[in-house]
């Protein structure tokens, strides 16, 4: 029995280092994206049902203070925005498709807060990680500008290098998921979607393709 063992035991090392045995595929690298578009609430809603999304949490970014938490940031003076970190599969979802629907789920005209809420809390940001995505964020707000036709300079939406994200409370994470009812008035009472589909008009919440506005200005 044991001179079988060890002729078994032989014979797998021998496998194992002519490399005969399948592999087990490796797991798909995901990518991270944080941004600021007002209420974390309703950034996260809107983004994490994009196919190749794989999970969205709420958090703060931006600010000084370590650790914060909501009442710290939503007081004001810690330098926050209410963020979200989008985890997402790039095999199936671009950072450039991604970007395009945030920027349908925003006012990229307001940078003193995003409809209802008020306070450099809720200015919204993209926060990007190394030259390729900054690259590609100042692009998405070029292309931005033109489907609005405006100037570029009438873009509030700041872009800076993400330092940390921090997480949010767990009672702030999935809150549309968890409470509906409140979400969903809060939403409609902040004027949220009214004031997207004034903007956007048809690609309001939408990834569709980049659209020229109709009288587009140079930037």
């Amino acid at each position: 029995m044991l001179r079988h063992t060890l002729r078994a035991a032989a014979l797998l090392a021998l496998v194992l280092v002519l490399g005969l045995l399948p592999t087990a595929p490796a797991a798909a690298a995901s990518e991270q994206a944080v941004l600021a578009g007002g209420c974390f609430w309703c950034l996260e809603h809107d983004l994490e049902t994009l196919p190749g999304v794989i999970s969205v949490e709420s958090g703060y970014s931006g600010g000084r203070l370590a650790r914060p938490t909501y009442r710290q940031v939503s007081a004001g003076g810690t330098g926050h925005q209410e963020s979200v970190r989008v985890r997402f599969d790039p095999q199936r979802l671009s950072y450039a498709s991604l970007l395009r629907s945030y920027w349908r789920n925003i006012d990229p005209l307001d940078g003193s807060g995003q409809f209802c809420d008020r306070g450099d809390s809720y200015r919204p940001v993209i926060f990007t990680s190394g030259t390729a995505q900054r690259e590609q964020a100042l692009a998405s707000r070029a292309a931005a500008a033109r489907e609005l036709g405006r100037p570029g300079s009438e873009l509030r939406v700041r872009i800076q290098q993400l330092d940390t994200f921090w997480i949010a409370e767990t009672h702030h994470q999935d809150y549309a998921r968890r409470e509906p009812l409140k979400y969903g008035y809060y939403r409609w009472a902040c004027g949220r979607d009214r004031r997207l589909d004034g903007l956007w008009r048809g690609q309001a919440r939408t990834g569709k393709p980049w659209q020229p506005g109709p009288n587009p200005k140079e930037s």
